[in-house]
C-alpha cells in the first residue's frame, strides 16, 4: 500500500514498474535506522529481502494478481540508508536478491544497483524498486 499519492506499480505494454518499496508489514516498517549505524548490515540484508517481496507483490497485484504473467525480472535498485563510512552496499543488496529468488524464482534474477542514500522515507533503511517484463 503507498505511503503517499503515488501508485504501488504501474504496467505499460510489456513493462511493470513498482514504486521505491520498504520493508512494510501490513503497513508499517519493520526496522528504521541508518545501515552501519543503528541497525546491523545483517538486519538489513532481511529488510532489504522484504522490501524486495513487496516490490514484486505490488507488481503481481498491478497484473490483476496474476504472478504467471510475470515473465522476468529485468532491473533492481537497492537504496541503502547508510552511516558515514559504510561502504558494504553490495552484501545488503544481496539480501534483496535473496528475496526475489524466494518471490519469484521462475523471473530470473535482474541486473542490480545498490546505492548509498543519507536517509529514505519514513526512516526505512532500505529501499527497493523494480522493473519487470510481463506477458499481454
Amino acid at each position: 500500500m503507498p505511503q503517499g499519492d503515488y501508485r504501488a506499480a504501474v504496467v505499460d505494454g510489456g513493462l511493470a514498474l513498482s514504486a521505491g518499496m520498504t520493508p512494510r508489514v501490513g503497513g508499517r516498517l519493520t526496522v528504521t535506522g541508518l545501515v552501519g549505524g543503528d541497525v546491523a548490515p545483517a538486519v538489513a540484508f532481511d529488510a532489504a529481502g522484504l522490501a524486495a517481496r513487496n516490490a514484486v507483490a505490488a507488481i503481481v497485484a498491478a497484473l490483476d494478481g496474476n504472478v504467471g504473467r510475470l515473465r522476468r525480472l529485468l532491473r533492481m535498485t537497492v537504496y541503502v540508508a547508510c552511516a558515514d563510512g559504510f561502504t558494504d552496499l553490495s552484501a545488503v543488496a544481496d539480501g534483496a536478491t535473496a528475496g526475489l529468488r524466494g518471490a519469484a524464482p521462475a523471473a530470473g534474477l535482474p541486473v542490480r544497483s545498490a546505492i548509498g542514500v543519507r536517509s529514505l522515507p519514513s526512516g526505512a533503511p532500505v529501499e527497493v524498486e523494480l522493473t519487470a517484463a510481463v506477458r499481454p
